[in-house]
């Protein structure tokens, strides 16, 4: 539900438009990157909650979360409900994540654990994957609100089954409390230069509101920083980043996300937008890529395990751009699915393959194995914010539509962006540490 969550609503962003006529797409955007700013900051604290309060505890309590928000979201007679309650969401997938992969190693011996995390991945590769279809399934049969009542009766049956067969599991020492302040400060941070970057053009760049949105990213991430270097279990463990790698692979994994998510919610737009696509057919018509990024995702793991990482992620990285580029310079007003769409559906989606999971590899990959945990939430939380910065950023582009021809310009201008950040995360990756290859990617 946590995954599926992240591509479902990017079909059923047309619809809320609909539903919404007299609020922004700066406003309805945070409807995707509220959820992805909270999930991103608490992800590392959840998981260090759920170690030391009990894995299954924590599960149960975000299952409950994540379904009040869904409800909530459901109900949402304004867009203002409606984010509140993905914030909530983004918080009930945050204790989710961590703490389901924590049940899932402690109910297995050490020789199968390997399995279960490729099974745990590839099941919320699959959600991403079928959010699009699923979503445009439900809204052509309903509404919108039901991709969001679909989460009720399947929290349920996690609930009922899992109290039947989930065992509690526990570091042995509880250590030190998470840092929550700091989460909530990283969290304003985030939404603070998010709100800056969306609200520009419509504030003014040079309005006192969009200065003091910047001003005040940089003060809370200031004091995130400082709080993250004295605290005894922070949010952010700065002493990781002293390894090059580490470094480099995330600085990556956020580039690209800015480019992937931008992408992922522009199309949707343009399908339904310009070759004015019922929601149905867009979503059936994206499917293709996320089914092909499920596919060579596992290939491209073990293929950098024989190999090395820099190579498969350079390879990813430039099929990612040249995907893009084709729709660039070859996406018109008049719809040719075949012959246009979905050849650049299927690059895009085999670059997307070879990159986000080695990259997520290569960012563990010259950590100590009793740090891959929280080095590999890291990662996560800067795959969020780069997917948070890439919303806003394409809302800054698309807003200014007005008319066919402005619209396919600025859609032409979307992909380039989202190129740009793609060809410069395969550069940053030139800078990850040649090594020996690793069982990690596998």
């Amino acid at each position: 539900m946590a995954s599926l969550d992240l591509s479902i609503v990017n079909v059923a962003f047309p619809s809320l438009e609909r539903s919404f006529p007299r609020d922004a797409t700066s406003t309805l955007a945070w409807v995707i990157t509220g959820y992805s700013v909270v999930f991103g900051a608490l992800l590392v604290v959840a998981g260090r909650t759920a170690d030391r309060l009990g894995r299954r505890l924590v599960f149960f309590w975000g299952l409950a979360v994540f379904c009040a928000g869904s409800a909530m979201c459901g109900l949402a007679p304004s867009v203002t409900v409606l984010i509140v309650g993905r914030v909530i969401e983004g918080t009930g997938a945050a204790a989710m994540l961590p703490a389901s992969l924590g049940l899932l190693l402690g109910a297995f011996t050490a020789e199968r654990r390997s399995q279960m995390v490729a099974l745990w991945g590839g099941i919320g590769a699959l959600a991403v994957a079928t959010g699009p279809s699923l979503g445009a399934g439900l809204i052509s049969v309903a509404s919108w609100h039901w991709i969001f009542y679909a989460n009720i009766p399947l929290g349920l049956a996690a609930w009922l089954f899992g109290r039947q067969v989930l065992v509690e599991s526990k570091t042995e020492s509880q250590g030190a409390v998470p840092d929550y302040l700091g989460a909530v400060l990283v969290a304003m941070a985030l939404a603070a230069i998010v709100l800056g970057i969306s609200q520009g053009p419509a504030w003014g760049w040079s309005s006192i509101s969009v200065i003091g949105s910047f001003g005040a990213s940089i003060v809370l991430g200031i004091a995130f920083l400082v709080r993250s270097a004295r605290h005894v279990s922070p949010v952010l463990d700065l002493t990781l980043f002293s390894q090059r790698s580490f470094t480099v692979a995330n600085a990556a994994t956020l580039l690209y996300a800015m480019g992937f998510f931008a992408m992922l919610l522009g199309n949707i737009l343009f399908l339904t937008g310009v070759w004015h696509y019922s929601i149905l057919s867009a979503g059936l018509a994206v499917t293709p890529g996320p089914l092909v990024v499920a596919a060579v995702s596992g290939p491209a793991g073990r293929l950098a395990s024989r190999i090395g990482f820099r190579p498969v992620i350079t390879v990813g990285s430039t099929l990612f751009a040249g995907g893009l580029a084709w729709y660039a310079l070859l996406i018109g007003l008049h719809p040719e699915y075949l012959a246009l769409w979905l050849p650049a559906t299927i690059i895009t989606g085999l670059g997307i393959g070879f990159t986000f999971p080695v990259l997520s590899a290569a960012a563990v990959s010259s950590l100590h194995a009793d740090r891959f945990a929280v080095g590999s939430a890291v990662n996560q939380t800067a795959r969020q914010i780069g997917g948070a910065f890439g919303i806003a950023i394409m809302v800054v582009i698309l807003e200014s539509t007005h008319g066919s021809l402005p619209d396919l310009a600025n859609f032409h201008h979307l992909w380039w962006y989202a190129a740009s950040m793609a060809a410069m995360s395969g550069l940053a990756s030139q800078f990850i540490r040649p090594r020996s290859p690793s069982p990690l990617a596998a």
